[in-house]
């Protein structure tokens, strides 16, 4: 402490002590009037930008936030709607598809029907082209036995009589 004591720095001189006190006063009062209005105005300024950039970082993310729900809404409004359209065009699909088979089948009936139609013609011409054939097969040996010429027009008339009262089923159930 005897060395802190004898140094000329910790030494107190009162008039030393007053002009320091009085330049710290003048000093104070020039850096209040010209400094320290300055720094403050700086401070406000800087404070006031930084609130500013704070409520637009917020109205920035609440605007965001919006957005992504919106964005959600959105995907989920098309992916309903996409579910919708799938369904409608199984829908579609399948009514295609059954309207296909309806018509394939008509169309199968129809041919078949023909078919049937032309088998039935065709055995009905058949059969006519057998009675024929007797009769004349008939005339003719009738012809034969008796040993003259019959009278054809009536002679066939009775041919056929005898003919249609055959039973042609047999012959029908066999083809």
């Amino acid at each position: 402490m005897l060395v802190a004591a004898s140094s000329p720095l910790t030494k107190i001189i009162p008039g030393l002590m007053i002009w320091t006190l009085v330049f710290f006063v003048i000093v104070f009062f020039v850096l209040k009037k010209f400094a320290f209005g300055a720094i403050q105005k700086t401070i406000d300024e800087r404070r006031e930008q930084i609130r500013r950039s704070i409520e637009e970082a917020d109205n920035a993310r609440d605007e965001a936030r919006k957005l992504l729900e919106e964005h959600r809404q959105l995907i989920g409004q098309a992916r309903s709607d996409a579910e919708g359209i799938l369904a409608e065009a199984r829908k579609t699909r399948e009514s295609m598809e059954q309207r296909m088979r309806e018509e394939t089948e008509a169309e199968r009936q129809r041919r078949l029907e023909e078919t049937r139609k032309e088998i039935d013609a065709e055995v009905s011409r058949a059969l006519e082209r057998i009675r024929n054939e007797v009769a004349d097969l008939t005339l003719e040996a009738t012809s034969m036995v008796v040993g003259k010429k019959l009278d054809a027009d009536r002679d066939r008339e009775l041919i056929s009589e005898a003919i249609d009262s055959l039973d042609f089923s047999r012959l029908e159930e066999s083809a």
